[in-house]
């Protein structure tokens, strides 16, 4: 048995040395090709520019002559399939770069493109260098990384300038913090962001605002951004927040007519924050009596009976309680399937999850242009991802 074990591995260990040959040979082939189409490419556009094809001569009187053949440089060029070494052609007073190449363009597009991936992705700077180096054979600095992804800043302006169509039923606000390395000390930033969904179930992440906190101000300038682009709010049925009072504040300024709809997972942290250890399960569960109530009726008699039993230990809360029930039990004016997603910001709160994974290896941003440039290129992507799936208790309700 342990003789047929050993064979297995040996013939495994041979075919997967066979298969990194083969690819090994064909990525070298492909790099020996891209060479010579390139320095031909080279050579013939010197050969069209002075009007002699190789070996040729001019006739020693010719007055017609432009220039003179000045032999080769050469320079390196990074592509995904590694470094190849170009022989540039040249006269005395012109290069000849190939098409596609610029003058001081040192990789492909896709090179770029991979270092900016990589980094989006939630590799650090230092790393990014080590992995494209397995690919390209060139060490990539970290200096280099953060120059190239600079590149997406205006992708980042046009996204915080792009309209918006006035078709959002149902707008999800809360904030996420990122840590920033300030000029003392490091510091937090906040993020306030906007993710909004339509009547048929498609979503999308709207916006987002770099702010010092969650005050009324800083809300307010979220949301008027997004009026001045087109969200009007003219189809817009519910605001979901987490309870935030200057977002709440904010949103009757901007709009007013909306439903608002207080996370009811945020309030329950708040509920059973100070509720004494032997009391957290029983507290927890008459609590979520009320929300998994079959309407409102039955969710306002969970509450009489939840007052009732905890108003005497904990009267503040139970008294905060009963002030926050109307914007709490909101989602029940609402179809059925939709309760779940409506009485809680959940849905946000996923995307932020993913946020803190990409950002985590960065342990803390430089600038503020960072940390907008890392939340672009996430939020895009979740949108590019969203564009063929809706959300799938809106379409049924729809």
């Amino acid at each position: 048995m342990a003789k047929l074990q050993r064979n297995n591995e040996e013939v495994q260990h041979y075919f997967d040395e066979l298969r990194d040959q083969f690819w090994g040979d064909v990525n070298q082939h492909t790099k020996n090709s891209l060479k010579r189409f390139l320095d031909s490419w080279s050579e013939r556009e010197r050969d069209q520019f002075i009007g002699l094809r190789r070996y040729e001569r001019y006739e020693r009187n010719d007055s017609q002559r432009s220039d003179y053949r000045n032999g080769y440089y050469e320079r390196d060029w990074v592509t995904k399939f590694g470094t190849v070494r170009l022989r540039i052609a040249r006269t005395r007073g012109k290069n000849f770069l190939p098409k596609g190449l610029s003058k001081f363009q040192r990789r492909a597009d896709e090179v770029g493109l991979l270092i900016r991936e990589a980094f989006l992705r939630g590799i650090s700077t230092r790393q990014v260098g080590r992995v494209v180096s397995l690919i390209t054979e060139e060490t990539v600095s970290p200096q280099t990384v953060s120059r190239l992804t600079r590149e997406l800043d205006e992708m980042v302006k046009e996204f915080h300038q792009a309209p918006l169509e006035d078709d959002i039923r149902y707008l999800y606000l809360d904030g996420v913090s990122l840590r920033m390395r300030g000029p003392n000390k490091r510091k937090r930033v906040h993020m306030l962001v906007a993710y909004g969904v339509r009547a048929d179930g498609s979503r999308r992440l709207l916006a987002f605002l770099r702010s010092r906190g969650e005050s009324e101000a800083d809300w307010r300038g979220l949301l008027e951004d997004m009026y001045r682009r087109g969200l009007e709010g003219k189809n817009l049925a519910m605001i979901v927040t987490d309870g935030c009072p200057g977002l709440a504040a904010a949103i009757q300024t901007v709009f007013p007519r909306a439903k608002h709809q207080r996370c009811w997972v945020h309030k329950m942290r708040n509920i059973l924050q100070k509720v004494k250890k032997r009391e957290y399960h029983e507290v927890k569960r008459n609590a979520q009596a009320i929300y998994r109530a079959d309407g409102i009726r039955e969710a306002r008699l969970a509450f009489r009976e939840f007052r009732l039993r905890w108003s005497k230990q904990y009267p503040a809360m139970v008294k905060q309680l009963e002030k926050d029930l109307p914007e709490l039990l909101s989602f029940m004016s609402f179809p059925k399937p939709l309760w779940r997603k409506l009485r809680t910001t959940n849905v946000i709160e996923r995307c932020f999850v993913e946020v803190r994974r990409r950002t985590r290896p960065m342990v803390c941003f430089v600038n503020v242009g960072s940390v907008d440039r890392i939340l672009y290129s996430i939020f895009n992507r979740f949108n590019l991802d969203w564009e063929n799936r809706s959300l799938r208790a809106f379409t049924q309700a729809a």
